[in-house]
């Protein structure tokens, strides 16, 4: 602790006495000397004052422009209103995408539309005005709901920005908007009974959730809404040829005088499913209501190629014809008895046109003969008949990635007797869908293993079982092919590229039991090219006719066949398929080796 000095120390007084000098210039000093103390000592003090505040300015200022720095480099990000709930709705969907990376569903950012009652100025001329912006609105029901004690009202679940503007260029403070997160499908309705469609689930004023409810969108509804799902959902489906698919099938249906129609192509080694179509069909943006009364069958929500199960007719005499050669109980040239009909039970299976009391097991598959097919069936036998169809598939639902296809199931004979065992060779007695056909028809054509259907792109081929030999499928191919060059299905054949196929031409069940006679469902199953198939085609018409003759033409050969051929002739190329200017030979059908 110092001590201060005295203004008048007596010591030094008594000695400027002595010494004549003044006391007070004494005084005057210490005094001076003092107040330069306490100048120094508070300009000291002044000058680490000022150094602090300098130093808290420098650290803030250094703050501010790192804060900046760092959101100048950040990634935008679009600001979200809070929901005003505890539960946060998550309104993030992934989209959906073709095999080529095209996209076939997204998201679409808009608005909701709702009303506080009690704050509106007009209730009149916003009733008014809303009506003029939305037709379907009723201007007297609004008003009552405008004027009414309500507090919250929902006006539209999504609206346009055009929709948008226009309502808030009513001026009206009463009217309000709800950020939403919609689902947009850019192609409209190609592809529209594989994708289903999405609606709305938990909604809040500031955001909904978009939920599945048909079709991919809904088999895939957990997996496209999580949030760490990286990356879109791609399908095995091309863009390009589905448009293709449903414009020829669009334009075969209107010029065959068809009910309804349904496409399935799909590739022979993989089973994907390249392109699925049923008409009629609608558009997910504004999927329409299911029927609430009648057949299910005759709304557009309908998907005829996998939920449409029916008796296909002679595109069965396929897997008959492989099972007797793949068993070794025929070859090419083993000549059946086609003497007609043939009576079993009561019951008398005959042929459309009759081709002789016998004929080779070549001529029975080319010139479609029941008789003769059926009496290949009674040499397989019911149990053996049975089971090869299951191992093909045709006896169990498809397991395709749509939430339809699990209730798909095939119709079989309740006692699956010799009887049944007869005209299910040929394709009545048992119900499949289209899907269901392409699926078998590709395990036949591609060298015998069996294929699973999938609407999921895959990088290769998943080995199934085998169900017939190499040398039965290339046989198989052959047969196929002669029904195009010199069978029922002369209309198939596209010049540039080989085409194999079975038609069936299948009556439409009474629901009284029997069958309608002017009423088919015609289908043409084909592989292509038909010396190394790559790609199966199922075309199915529901009750065509053609009418260019004097008579109605209900045939597939007539129907079906020609719609197959022109989506073939408009999709291979896209398929990156070349055209060949000479046809390779196909084997040789009079073989015998078994």
């Amino acid at each position: 602790m110092s001590l201060r000095t005295p203004l008048r120390p007596l010591a030094r007084i008594l000695d400027a006495r002595q010494k004549g000098e003044n006391p007070d210039a004494i005084e005057r000093e210490n005094r001076r000397l003092r107040h330069e103390a306490e100048r120094d000592k508070l300009r000291v003090r002044a000058e680490s004052r000022l150094l602090l505040v300098a130093v808290c300015f420098l650290a803030a200022f250094c703050t501010v422009g790192y804060r900046m720095a760092a959101l100048a480099t950040s990634e935008p990000v679009e600001p979200r209103v809070a929901t005003g709930s505890g539960d946060t709705i998550l309104n993030t969907r992934a989209d959906i995408i073709d095999r080529h990376g095209r996209v076939l569903a997204t998201n679409f950012a808009t608005n909701a539309l709702y009303a506080h009652p009690h704050e509106i100025i007009d209730a009149r001329a916003a009733a008014d005005g809303l009506t003029e912006i939305f037709p379907d609105m009723d201007a007297d029901a609004l008003y009552r709901r405008f004027t009414s004690e309500a507090r919250f009202i929902w006006l539209r679940r999504y609206i346009s920005p055009e929709q948008e503007q226009q309502v808030h260029d009513l001026g009206e403070p009463g009217l309000l908007f709800g950020p939403r997160e919609m689902r947009l499908y850019p192609n409209g309705s190609v592809a529209s009974h594989v994708l289903g469609g999405a609606g709305f689930g938990q909604e809040a004023v500031n955001a909904a959730e978009v939920v599945g409810v048909a079709g991919i969108e809904a088999q895939f509804d957990s997996d496209l809404r999580d949030p760490a799902r990286d990356g879109p959902l791609q399908l095995s489906l091309d863009l390009t040829v589905q448009a293709a698919v449903e414009e020829v099938l669009a334009g075969g249906m209107a010029l065959m005088n068809a009910r309804g129609a349904a496409a399935v192509l799909m590739d022979a080694d993989t089973g994907e499913i390249v392109a699925l179509a049923s008409l009629p069909d609608f558009d997910p943006n504004a999927r329409p209501r299911p029927l609430t009364e009648g057949d299910q069958a005759d709304s557009p929500l309908f998907n005829r190629a996998l939920q449409g199960v029916y008796e296909l007719g002679s595109v069965f005499k396929t897997f008959t014809v492989a099972q007797a050669l793949d068993e070794g109980l025929v070859d090419l040239s083993t000549m059946v008895d086609t003497t007609g009909p043939l009576r079993m039970a009561g019951f008398a299976i005959r042929d459309f046109h009759s081709y002789g009391p016998e004929q080779s097991v070549t001529d029975v598959f080319v010139h479609s003969s029941n008789i003769g097919t059926a009496r290949l069936a009674r040499m397989i036998g019911a149990e053996r008949q049975r089971a090869f169809l299951d191992r093909l598939g045709l006896l169990e639902p498809t397991g395709v990635e749509l939430v339809e296809a699990g209730a798909a199931h095939p119709l079989t004979p309740s006692r699956w007797g010799e009887l049944s065992t007869m005209t299910i060779s040929y394709g009545h007695g048992v119900s499949t869908s289209p899907v269901h056909l392409a699926a078998a028809y590709a395990t036949i054509a591609n060298g015998g293993t069996r294929v699973t259907p999938t609407l999921l792109r895959r990088d290769a081929p998943v080995l199934g079982e085998r169900v017939i030999s190499e040398e039965t499928s290339a046989r198989m191919r052959a047969l196929l092919r002669a029904v195009v060059t010199d069978g029922t299905a002369s209309f198939g054949e596209v010049e540039g590229y080989s085409v194999g196929g079975k038609t069936g031409s299948a009556e439409l069940p009474r629901p009284q039991g029997g069958y309608f006679e002017d009423r088919n469902i015609n289908t043409f199953a084909s592989v292509f090219p038909s010396n190394d198939p790559a790609y199966v085609l199922v075309v199915t018409l529901y009750e065509p006719a053609e009418t260019s003759g004097p008579e109605p033409r209900r045939t597939a050969g007539w129907t079906s066949v020609p719609v197959a051929a022109e989506m073939i002739r408009r999709v291979a190329p896209l398929l990156g398929l070349r055209p060949e200017i000479e046809q390779p030979p196909v084997s040789p059908l009079s073989s015998s080796s078994n």
